[in-house]
């Protein structure tokens, strides 16, 4: 519940944002003023039916997702493209509803500050949002299951950038000397996984144990948990791998270094 609260009061301002970038946007070209030759009603009334518009096209990026940082130059990219497709449907609307748009300049205006508006905004809300996430009770309960050099990094990164993810109990196949990593308790050995998911845990992420794929994954679908798989455990270190789909069959790939410029097409 707290988490769709936050998630529709982030939709609901993102709203408030957009349509206000474009407000300032007018004011930035015809003075703070209320322009005779450029009515600032119809303007604005043109904002709000394409707000709904650009916000759907800023959904399917998965702008929104819990595991999706804010701050990255990719998510500023996904941000300035809805930006874009945004301005567009306002400048169409405006031309069906009301004629020819006369001000490029506004538009351009009305598309730098929406970007980056938004984009701040994503910032800010996101730290917040992930303080409120993480306080106890966590919102997502996260498992941690496998005690390697890999584990331990994630769970200092999840720790100290706040993700929602909360590690909350580790479990390792083989046994562990640690009682605690970075204050997360080690709970024992896989023969206690049932009663740690019992607990509420809604995500688990598998970091060692390969041979347990299977079991860790049934008992997930079993309890309805969200599992997910570091590519250490099938020997990927290199992080440059990423998930792609073949046929719309989602693979793993791993390609090999090459010019940078053909990220675009492979």
């Amino acid at each position: 519940m707290r988490y769709r609260i936050l998630l529709i009061l982030w939709l609901l301002t993102d709203l408030c944002v957009f349509v206000a970038s474009y407000a300032l946007a007018y004011f930035l070209r015809v003075g703070f003023i209320f322009s005779t030759d450029f009515p600032f009603e119809p303007y604005i009334h043109v904002v709000a039916l394409t707000a709904p518009l650009w916000l759907i096209v800023l959904m399917t990026t998965r702008t929104f997702a819990i595991t999706r940082s804010q701050c990255t130059v990719r998510n500023l990219a996904y941000i300035a493209y809805s930006a874009l497709v945004g301005a567009s449907l306002f400048a169409l609307s405006y031309y069906f509803l009301y004629g020819l748009f006369f001000s490029r300049k506004l538009i351009i205006f009305a598309l730098i500050l929406s970007t980056l508006l938004v984009w701040v905004w994503h910032v800010l809300y996101s730290r917040v949002q992930r303080t409120l996430l993480r306080k106890d009770p966590p919102t997502f309960p996260t498992l941690i299951v496998g005690v390697t050099r890999e584990s331990r990094k994630l769970i200092e990164k999840l720790n100290k950038s706040a993700n929602p993810l909360k590690p909350v109990a580790v479990l390792d196949g083989k046994g562990c000397k640690d009682s605690e990593i970075d204050g997360i308790p080690v709970r024992g050995k896989l023969n206690k996984l049932d009663d740690v998911l019992d607990e509420g845990i809604t995500h688990l992420i598998q970091c060692s144990d390969q041979e347990q794929s299977l079991n860790l994954l049934s008992a997930c679908r079993q309890k309805g948990i969200t599992y997910m798989l570091l590519p250490s455990v099938l020997g990927i270190v290199e992080r440059d791998e990423k998930i792609e789909t073949l046929e719309g069959q989602p693979v793993t790939m791993v390609s090999p270094k090459k010019n940078p410029l053909m990220w675009f097409f492979t």
